[in-house]
């Protein structure tokens, strides 16, 4: 049966892990190099990566050994590095020739939508809430993912050039953090 409450709560935590607005400079950024990005594409595939996790992280990391707070600093690594290449301005992963399809699943449906964050996150949240509650959750960020994707264009134009940079700048910063916040608190000594 649903659950109003734990469903708000699922989208909200959800909301707050996939930062998709936070991500928007990211996004930007790929949409300028490629010329577009296919957010139908990058939507649905965040969302299958997501449900997949659910139902399957666990086990899938298992079976190849790696247990969930390995994933989630190998995760914070790929962050990070997204996060210095916003601040510096420098790509550190290899941008060249990259395909529009290919560009709207690596490294917009995953790491930067269904990464390590939201992967850890479904898990967490699958043994505190209904599975049908945070099937719903998924959804309703995914839709707000989907909204922020296509629009991406038209929130660029608002912000202009000197707007989109600062906000790449103060975004790759946050992307550090989360980072650094995701590798000590998955880092076991």
């Amino acid at each position: 049966m649903f659950n109003f409450k734990e469903i708000v709560s699922v989208t909200l935590i959800l909301f707050s892990v996939i930062d998709v607005l936070g991500s928007l400079p990211v996004i930007v950024d790929f949409r300028k190099r490629l010329g577009k990005i296919e957010s139908e594409k990058a939507t649905i595939t965040a969302g299958i990566i997501m449900v997949v996790f659910l139902f399957l992280g666990e086990r899938l990391l298992s079976l190849f050994g790696v247990d969930v707070a390995s994933f989630a600093i190998a995760g914070a690594i790929i962050l990070f590095l997204l996060g210095l290449e916003m601040i510096l301005g420098r790509n550190i992963f290899k941008h060249d020739n990259i395909d529009v399809g290919v560009a709207s699943i690596v490294p917009i449906a995953f790491p930067i939508i269904a990464g390590a964050a939201t992967m850890t996150t479904l898990l967490a949240l699958r043994s505190a809430y209904q599975i049908q509650n945070i099937l719903v959750g998924i959804l309703l960020n995914l839709f707000f993912v989907y909204l922020v994707l296509k629009s991406s264009t038209w929130i660029e134009k608002k912000l202009g050039q000197g707007g989109t940079d600062v906000l790449r700048k103060i975004f790759g910063i946050i992307l550090l953090a989360i980072a650094i916040k995701l590798f000590k608190t998955n880092l076991v000594l």
